[in-house]
């Protein structure tokens, strides 16, 4: 009896060693590659968070040089977190607030660098659009009319568009183009919801114009 169950395991173990010698590699490889994928996996989670919160860090610093009005610190703070953490929301975010904070201290040009970097780098298309308005709102008090039409062109995500509109014609209103401010201004009205307190001011914008909303637009209004 013994010997028949030495033979049986026996039998059991070269068959384990044709199997392995058949499929062992593959099955060695196999799970390298997925403990390897779930290490990486862990491992780029830990790097993401690790990222995030160092650049939330650098973004308190721009804040609190913001706050303190030390353009310096601020502008230092800013270029580490532009050449460390620039795929981040929170380099956008850093970014939008050193160029109103950088606009507010008499350093336009530097802003005007902060919102192009904005408008290059920021691979989220809400932060890129904040930066053309703003930046475009900047070419506008420099009378650099057809630079900041340019930046107006590129395309928007639908919350921006109404502010895009309104943008246009306020540089229009600023050329002298009375009749063309008045359509983007209608077009602003059209697209911004009704208890959107901003629509009032364009509003205002287009009385200012001889015009005001159109029946259209205020039956279409109703409608809704």
């Amino acid at each position: 009896m013994a010997n028949h169950l030495d033979l049986e395991e026996q039998e059991q173990i070269d068959q384990l060693k044709h199997f392995w010698a058949s499929y062992g590699n593959l099955i060695t490889w196999t799970l390298i590659v997925v403990l390897g994928s779930f290490a990486a996996w862990n491992g780029w989670n830990y790097w993401q968070r690790s990222q995030a919160t160092q650049a939330a860090a650098l973004f308190d610093e721009i804040e609190r040089a913001s706050t303190d009005k030390d353009m310096a610190r601020l502008e230092r703070a800013l270029t580490d977190m532009q050449d460390k953490f620039s795929s981040t929301g929170f380099a956008a975010q850093g970014a939008l607030l050193a160029a109103r904070s950088l606009f507010e201290a008499d350093k336009v040009d530097r802003s005007k660098v902060a919102l192009s970097w904005v408008i290059e780098k920021s691979p989220d298309a809400s932060y890129k659009a904040l930066a053309r308005l703003r930046l475009a709102g900047v070419y506008l008090q420099e009378n650099a009319h057809d630079q900041a039409l340019k930046l107006l062109e590129a395309p928007m995500p639908g919350a921006y568009e109404a502010l895009a509109s309104d943008r246009r014609g306020d540089v229009l209103m600023s050329q002298g183009k009375a009749d063309e401010a008045k359509v983007h201004f209608q077009k602003a009205w059209d697209e911004m919801a009704a208890d959107n307190e901003y629509r009032q001011l364009v509003q205002f914008k287009l009385e200012s114009l001889g015009g005001g909303v159109t029946a259209e637009s205020t039956d279409s209004e109703t409608a809704k």
